[in-house]
C-alpha cells in the first residue's frame, strides 16, 4: 500500500505561512510529521488551523507532545494515539514525541515524530526514550524527526538502529535539510521498518520552501506491507 510521508520542522510558523501551506499542498502527502508545531496558548485551534492549511486533519500532538504534531489525510484512519514527554533537564527546553497507530487500506503502521535537543549532552537520553517506544511497537514503524545532529551522531545511531534511513535507501543522503539560508547539514530524517519499501525520497528545496521555514521538508514515498 503506497504512503507519502512528509517530515517538516515548521520553525514555529515564524516565516511565510502562505508559502508553508503551498509547499505542503504541492506534494500532497498522506501524513505530515511536524516539529515546532503550536504548543502554547490556543494550541488546539492553532494546530487545527495548521492542519487545515495543509488540507489535512490532526491525529495527535501539540501541547501534550511539546510541539510534535502528526497530521493525516482522510485516506488514513487513526486507531490510537499517545504522547511522550522526555525528562526535563533543569534550565533546558522540555521536549517529547507523538505517536499514532494508523491504517491505510489493508496496511497498518505506527507513525511517530520527535524533535531532539540542540544540546549534545541531552540528546542521547532523549533518543533512547524515543527509541524505546519505537522498538516496543508491534506495527511497522514510520518515524520522522529533527535530530539536531547528522548521521554520524550518537543520537542518530540510537534512533536509526534496526531501521532503514530513507535517504540512504534512496541513495540521496547528500540532500541537505538545514538551513534553508545556508544548506550544510542533514539533521532531519525519516526512518522506517525494514519491512517497508522506500520507493522515493526528496528534500524540497524551492523558492517557496526557502520562505516557509528554516528547514527544508523531507518527502518520502513508501510501500507498506499488508497487515498479517
Amino acid at each position: 500500500m503506497p504512503l507519502r510521508v512528509v517530515s517538516y520542522n515548521v520553525h514555529s510558523q515564524r516565516d511565510d505561512q502562505a508559502a508553508l501551506a503551498a509547499v505542503v499542498r504541492a506534494v500532497a502527502p498522506d501524513v505530515v510529521i511536524v516539529q515546532e508545531a503550536p504548543r502554547r496558548f490556543r494550541w488546539r485551534q492553532k494546530c487545527a488551523s495548521l492542519a487545515e492549511s495543509f488540507g489535512l486533519v490532526v491525529a495527535v500532538g501539540g501541547l501534550p507532545s511539546l510541539g510534535n504534531l502528526l497530521l493525516t489525510s482522510l485516506r488514513v484512519r487513526v486507531a490510537d494515539t499517545r504522547c511522550q514527554r522526555y525528562p526535563l533537564t533543569p534550565g533546558r527546553h522540555m521536549r517529547g514525541a507523538a505517536y499514532a497507530d494508523c491504517r491505510v487500506g489493508g496496511a497498518r503502521f505506527l507513525l511517530a515524530g520527535s524533535h531532539l535537543s540542540t544540546d549534545p549532552a541531552e540528546r542521547p537520553a532523549q533518543a533512547a526514550a524515543f527509541k524505546g517506544e519505537l522498538a516496543a511497537a508491534d506495527l511497522p514503524v514510520v518515524a520522522g524527526a529533527d535530530l539536531n545532529e547528522g548521521p554520524d551522531g550518537p543520537a542518530w545511531a540510537t534512533v536509526g538502529a534496526g531501521l532503514t534511513d530513507a535517504a540512504v535507501a534512496a541513495d540521496r543522503a547528500d540532500r541537505l535539510t538545514y538551513s534553508c539560508a545556508d544548506p550544510r547539514r542533514r539533521i532531519d530524517a525519516v526512518f522506517v521498518d525494514p519491512r517497508i519499501t522506500v520507493v522515493d525520497y526528496d528534500v524540497v528545496d524551492t523558492p517557496q520552501a526557502r520562505l516557509a521555514s528554516d528547514h527544508f521538508p523531507v518527502v518520502v514515498d513508501l510501500l507498506l506491507p499488508a497487515a498479517g
